[in-house]
């Protein structure tokens, strides 16, 4: 059974953006520790990536987008 507070989406958001955030972290800091200069321009794209999905998570968060109005 779901309780209240977890009906609320922006409980799921601030989640979910913290848990973007730590993967983008991540894969930079994995950018810094290997040479491979495929692996950090895949590594680089993926924290843009997700940086773009976290931002679209705080764009629903803050209704400023015509969609999530």
């Amino acid at each position: 059974m779901v309780n209240e507070k977890d009906r609320d989406p922006r409980l799921h958001v601030k989640d979910m953006q913290a848990r973007l955030q730590e993967t983008i972290d991540h894969l930079r800091a994995d950018i810094e520790k290997v040479d491979d200069p495929q692996f950090k321009a895949m590594s680089e794209t993926a924290a843009e990536v997700l940086g773009g999905l976290k931002k679209a998570f705080s764009d629903y968060d803050k209704k400023v987008e015509r969609a999530w109005r």
